[in-house]
């Protein structure tokens, strides 16, 4: 290479024009004239580099074509790529895939970084029409060339972030703006990932962007690029081509705003990637000469201390944080691809289009990775037996880029065959798609679209040009299907490719999926959907296959598996089962189950632990956790931990949030565990007594807490209720249920009708009583516009206390059969949302209570009376009992035959004697416990034979007793018989 004068003699007389320029234009010197010449500085500072730069624009077929040819033409021995440097070991398994992919690294759990931005992830994509993917090829299927990444660490990207204070989502200046008109529904394919890619080429000051798209006649940046840059430069030169891209790297450069930043984060990454570079070479002795630099053509033109081989050593590389970093390739597309570096819709495939035609046109020989999928073998020959053919490397360029701005630009001629077979097609595509079209469409199409290039001032229409035409001429007012216009000239020019990672790519966990999936007889890896049929009972090695899908469906996103037919629940098992599959579609998020764990068991075990012992965690959580762990993977262990941690949850909660989501749970546990097993876990037995404490702890707060819904509170009686026997059992007491009851008193209606339902299954209140106070309020003009609401709590006690269905059906019915229409009408809307939107899941209940109370058939509706208006029956028994029996007279007999009485006492021992006046009289079982000898007496006196006194040996004669005193023993039996 010359030495920099001949270069700066060179570029001397571009200064003068340009500072001619702005004379011209400024009316003397000004910033203009700074900017400008600083340009000619930058160009000239890159050119004279001793390192070569190849400054690239990502996505660019004219920067891939330029690649390829001076990577054949150069054959350096050391490739220096503006990539993250911890991706390296990724690289060689691209010749697995097919593109467009993703080289990701991704990060659950972080440790440096805020706890909020978990998880992490950094992707670059890599498509065959970009001169990031020509390096690779380049450098990996070439004997003796070494690729080495120099751009700062996935850790780094986030690390600076955090200084700048931005989210993870803007931390790279590579992410772009949102791409006008892109498809959201493929930008999950990258998600919310910070994308990095080489060559960020779009300006950063609004107001230029704006000037460049009103004067180009443009729509968008992508057609800007595409007409004054990829035109104009694929058929160029090297030389030309390097200089044009320096020149625009610098014009973006120094008209971007000043967003510290962000002009931080750039410089940064300049020091970062020069820095690598000079230990690189320090350490390796090779000659500079020997390799090549490829960036953004915005780094290119950098002006840091740092630059250049002969740059200044004082930028110092900050330590990488603990943070774990997994690292993947993960399918990519063209949609993805647009939408996260804020691309339009459909310039990437037009692009791949672009890069297919320029090397029909320019026969140069791409680099493509052997064995990669869609490449073909001898391309890879032809690459390895390149270096032999090239020619000696030429001296460094004069001044190419004066030639280049004064060159007029050269129209294009018109290729009819091309634009006529686009017009064919477009108008058969919209045949397929049901428009109207015909062949005049296509015809209009063919002309307008070189109406549209001429107003634009171009000969040759673009895609752009012949997409806008297409619009025109046959869209019409209405789109007839799916598809749009726009979207069918998409599909034609290339359409939204999508890669896919090859099996031997693939992390551990994701081939181990594919292998235990193997039975099923899929192709599992294809896009789309595809319907899987288990028939367990005569295929039993189905059902490894069954349980690895549940766990997919718990794990993955919704659709990657979707059972169709069979259910698993607590006891319950399918014995057939139909799933729709797509985890080829849904590729990336199988990969990265695959970087948190080799095993799905693992991961899902992972996982639970995660969320149950989450800070946020609500006893619910918790309680779901323990489900999964009982359901997926039957770990006992594991079940009885998280259920262990439950207990703790729940005692550390001041809110009823919860409540129906933990009485939900913990009764399919309950049952679960009562049908499976012979005891109960001690777990569930902790948990119903602590639960069973705390929420009668809450439950006089509850009640009168504004943020606690009704069914809240309802949820709460439901546990305490249909837990209450099982609690007793384990030893809690009822008083402190009684006692949170008698203390609630809540002021809204609905909480006050849950209260009274409270009362009646605790004994306190009737459910006459109930029935009293319902009728109250109906007679109260001044609550019935409430009615509705204390209806609605009626309803929410269903819950606690379902036996109150027969009550509540009879408090609707009354209202709908006392109030006048003018009263009942305007709250019937009211009572129906209310019911509908509170108590949706008790209406059954309520309705099948209904449905047995009221006939069946229309014609006996009109001789129907409601059970709680029939007449009161009267009791056949009570007559019965009022009646007196004859000889019923023991309390008469005694003092009107006092001596006979006394004789009967002192015969049996009893020595008392009578009651002082107005005493009152020993009952009868205190004298029988009192004078156990003589009630054994009385007994076999009366035939009774047995008693308590036998074994003392007292038994006096009976047949004696009722010889000597025969008035007395009749008067006995007729007493005792009487009573």
């Amino acid at each position: 290479m010359s030495g920099s004068g001949s270069q700066e003699s060179a570029f001397s007389a571009l200064r003068g024009q340009l500072q001619e320029a702005a004379a011209s234009f400024a009316g003397g010197p000004d910033a203009l004239e700074g900017i400008l010449l600083g340009m000619v500085d930058d160009v000239d500072r890159a050119v004279r580099e001793p390192l070569e730069i190849f400054p690239v624009c990502h996505h660019s077929p004219a920067s891939a074509l330029a690649m390829a040819r001076r990577l054949r033409e150069k054959q350096p021995k050391v490739v220096y790529l503006e990539l993250c440097e911890d991706m390296a070991p990724l690289l060689t398994e691209l010749r697995n895939c097919r593109l467009p992919v993703a080289v990701q690294a991704f990060a659950g759990d972080v440790d440096g970084f805020p706890a909020e931005w978990a998880p992490l992830s950094v992707v670059a994509p890599i498509t065959e029409a970009s001169a990031e993917y020509q390096a690779i090829a380049y450098a990996l299927d070439t004997p003796g060339v070494e690729l080495v990444l120099v751009d700062r660490s996935s850790d780094h990207v986030f690390q600076w972030d955090s200084r700048g204070g931005r989210t993870p989502q803007d931390a790279d200046g590579d992410a772009g703006a949102p791409a006008d008109g892109a498809p959201e529904a493929e930008a999950p394919l990258h998600g919310e990932a910070v994308g990095v890619g080489i060559g960020d080429l779009r300006p950063r000051f609004a107001e230029l962007e704006e000037h460049l798209l009103r004067h180009g006649r443009v729509r968008h940046w992508s057609e800007w690029w595409h007409q004054y840059v990829e035109v104009p430069l694929g058929d160029g030169d090297h030389d030309v081509y390097r200089q044009v891209m320096f020149l625009i790297g610098s014009l973006f450069r120094r008209l971007a705003p000043g967003d510290v930043d962000r002009v931080r984060v750039d410089e940064d990454r300049e020091r970062y990637m020069w820095t690598r570079m000079r230990e690189h070479l320090a350490a390796t002795g090779t000659d500079p000469e020997d390799c090549l630099y490829v960036c953004g053509a915005f780094h290119a033109a950098s002006r840091v201390e740092e630059f250049g081989v002969h740059g200044a050593d004082t930028f110092e590389i900050s330590p990488r944080t603990a943070t774990t970093w997994q690292y993947g390739l993960i399918p990519s597309s063209h949609a993805a691809i647009e939408a996260q570096f804020g691309l339009a819709a459909g310039s990437v495939s037009i692009a791949s289009t672009e890069w297919t035609k320029s090397l029909e046109r320019t026969r140069v020989q791409p680099y493509r990775l052997a064995g990669q999928a869609g490449a073909r073998k001898s391309a890879a020959r032809k690459v390895r037996g390149a270096r032999a053919a090239v020619p000696p490397q030429e001296p460094p360029s004069p001044d190419r880029l004066s030639g280049f701005l004064r060159r007029p630009p050269v129209p294009d001629a018109l290729d009819e065959a091309e634009l006529l077979g686009w017009s064919v097609d477009i108008v058969r595509a919209a045949r397929r798609n049901g428009y109207l079209a015909s062949t005049a469409d296509a015809i209009a199409v063919f002309e307008t679209s070189i109406l549209l290039a001429g107003m634009r001032d171009r000969a040759k229409p673009t895609p752009y040009d012949f997409q806008d035409a297409a619009v025109t001429c046959i869209e019409k007012d209405r789109v007839p299907g799916r598809r749009d216009v726009r979207r069918l000239v998409e599909i034609m020019m290339g359409g939204d490719r999508i890669g896919q990672v090859g099996y031997e790519a693939l992390p551990p966990l994701a081939r181990d999926v594919y292998d235990r999936l193997a039975p099923l007889g899929l192709k599992l890896q294809q896009r789309g959907v595809q319907r899987a049929l288990l028939d367990m009972a005569s295929r039993p090695e189905l059902r490894a296959c069954s349980d690895v899908l549940w766990m997919l469906r718990r794990l993955m996103p919704h659709g990657a598996a979707r059972p169709i037919m069979g259910e698993r629940r607590l006891g319950e098992r399918s014995v057939q089962e139909s799933w729709d599959l797509a985890l080829g579609t849904h590729q990336r998020a199988l990969i990265e189950l695959g970087y948190e764990g080799v095993s799905l068991e693992q991961v899902l075990e992972q996982r639970l632990r995660r969320e149950a012992y989450d800070p946020r965690a609500t006893t619910a959580t918790v309680l779901a956790a323990v489900e999964d762990a009982t359901l997926y993977l039957g770990s006992r262990r594991l079940a009885d931990e998280l259920g262990t941690h439950a207990l703790k949850v729940l005692a550390a909660e001041r809110s009823v949030d919860g409540a129906p989501e933990v009485l939900r749970r913990v009764r399919a546990l309950l049952a679960y565990h009562r049908t499976s097993e012979p005891v109960l876990p001690p777990w569930i037995e902790s948990f119903v007594r602590t639960g069973y404490a705390h929420y009668c702890t809450l439950l006089p707060t509850a009640f009168r807490d504004e943020d606690a819904t009704v069914g809240q509170v309802a949820a709460m009686l439901g546990f305490l209720f249909s837990m209450e026997g099982l609690a007793l059992s384990l030893g809690c007491d009822r008083t402190q249920l009684e006692l949170a009851v008698a203390q609630s008193h809540p002021d809204e209606p609905s909480r006050t009708a849950l209260l009274w339902a409270a009362q009646v299954q605790l004994g306190t209140l009737s459910r006459a009583e109930l029935r009293t106070r319902c009728d109250e309020l109906l007679d109260n003009p001044l609550v019935v516009p409430s009615y509705p609401r204390y209806l609605s709590g009626f309803v929410h006690a269903l819950e606690p206390v379902p036996g109150l269905a027969d009550v509540v059906v009879e408090a609707v019915s009354n209202a709908f059969g006392r109030l006048p229409d003018a009263v009942l009408l305007p709250w019937l809307p009211l009572l129906i949302t209310t019911l509908r939107s509170g108590a949706a899941d008790l209406a059954p209940l309520l309705i099948r209570e209904a449905g047995r109370i009221f006939p069946g058939r229309l014609e006996a509706l009109d001789a129907w009376v409601p059970p709680w208006r029939m007449p009161q029956q009267a009791d056949p028994f009570a007559a019965r009992r009022a009646e007196p029996v004859p000889g019923r007279r023991g309390a008469a007999l005694l003092p009107a035959h006092p001596v006979t009485c006394d004789a009967v006492a002192g015969l049996l021992g009893c020595t008392e004697g009578w009651p002082e006046p107005g005493a009152p009289a020993p009952s009868g079982a205190a004298l029988l416990s009192a004078h156990p000898a003589a009630c054994d007496a009385v007994a076999r006196l009366l035939g009774c034979e047995g008693g308590w006194t036998a074994a003392a040996g007292v038994s006096p004669s009976g047949a004696a007793l009722a010889v000597r005193h025969p008035e007395t023993a009749r008067a006995l039996e007729s007493l005792l018989t009487s009573a």
